[in-house]
This record gives C-alpha cells, sequence and structure tokens, in this order.
C-alpha cells in the first residue's frame, strides 16, 4: 500500500508555476505522514495534429487518473491567462468525468495557485475559476488565513483563496520571501487537514 500523498498538480509555461509547485511539495513534505506527489498535464493546441512526447523533457511527469483518485488532497495551479485558468489545465479537468462519477475526490482538501505576469493580471480570479470543478467535485477548499504573517506583509503575490506569484514578463522574476512562504504554508495545511480527515 503506498504512504498517502498530497497531489501538486500544475501547468507552467515558463517555470513560475513549477517553482510555486516545488515550495507547495516543500510544505506538504514538512508534515510526518504526508508525501507530495508532483505532477503536471500536457500542452493543447489548435493545430490537431499537434501532439507532446509521453513523457515530459522536463519536469514532473504527466498526472494519470490513479494519480488523481489516489490523492489524498489536491494543490491545482496554473497560470493565468486572461484571467483564467490555462487551457492545457482545463482540458485535463474537463476529462475527470470518471472521478466525478465514482465521487472519488469527495471529502478530500484542495487548494489553488497561479502565476502572473502583473500584479492585477487577474490572480484571484484565476483561482476562483480552478476551484469551481473541484467543488463540483465535492473536495474542500482550503484557503490561506490570516494567520499566516506573508499574507498582511506581502507586496507581491499572495490571496486569502491560495498562493499567487507576479513573474514578471516571461517568467523572469523568482518567487519573492512572502510569495515562497504562503506556498509551504498551502501545502503544510493540505497535509495537515487530509491527516486529520483520515483519522
Amino acid at each position: 500500500m503506498s504512504s498517502p500523498y498530497i497531489l501538486v498538480l500544475y501547468y507552467s509555461q515558463h517555470g513560475s508555476v513549477l517553482e510555486m509547485a516545488t515550495q507547495i511539495a516543500r510544505g506538504v513534505e514538512s508534515v510526518t505522514g504526508m508525501e507530495a506527489r508532483l505532477r503536471t498535464v500536457p500542452k493543447v493546441s489548435t493545430n490537431i495534429e499537434a501532439t507532446e512526447p509521453a513523457v515530459p523533457t522536463e519536469g514532473a511527469v504527466y498526472c494519470t487518473e490513479d494519480d488523481l483518485a489516489g490523492c489524498s488532497g489536491l494543490a491545482l495551479g496554473s497560470p493565468t491567462r486572461f484571467g483564467n485558468m490555462a487551457a492545457a489545465m482545463k482540458y485535463f479537468l474537463d476529462g475527470t468525468a470518471a472521478q466525478w462519477l465514482s465521487g472519488a475526490l469527495v471529502d478530500k482538501p484542495c487548494g489553488v495557485f497561479t502565476s502572473t505576469a502583473g500584479l492585477h493580471g487577474g490572480q484571484e480570479s484565476t483561482l476562483l475559476s480552478m476551484l469551481l470543478p473541484l467543488l463540483h467535485h465535492g473536495m474542500m477548499y482550503c484557503g490561506l488565513p490570516y494567520t499566516e504573517a506573508a499574507l498582511s506583509q506581502t507586496t507581491t503575490g499572495g490571496t486569502p483563496y491560495g498562493p499567487t506569484h507576479v513573474s514578471g514578463i516571461n517568467g523572469s522574476t523568482t518567487l519573492s520571501e512572502h510569495e515562497t512562504a504562503l506556498c509551504q504554508a498551502l501545502g503544510k495545511r493540505l497535509a495537515k487537514i487530509a491527516l486529520k480527515l483520515s483519522n
């Protein structure tokens, strides 16, 4: 039997969301008894004949149905596309009807995270767009409470809806101290809640 894990599922084009996912995984693994499983989703293309390799050339491997169904909790991340999640993540979520029908994700904790090029690039609306399908799956949403000091101190990314990052054009800006702290806080919170729920 495999150890319980939080699935940290992301799509990243320039590396910023991957960097956030890595920090969330660190937060998860700071909690004894819970592992982090990093997974990504393939790109989508308007070219109907375009395909992606079976295994990505970099980053995590692609998420499988078993990865999703077997998780104890989920952290879902995507860059912002006009105030919404990226098409690749939406396409993946649109294919999770089997998990919805079986109730595989019901009563499991979830959180969301995003990165935008600019400070007012639609971070909160993107987080909410990712939250909606998770609520339809019956998941229990975990944002970030204001007991996390970085949430009140940040002048970069970070919201009570979930961690965010202001990446600059083409992902040229690394995570700030506060953004890193909030990513780790979400991972830690999901892990602790998942353990409590499993008991």
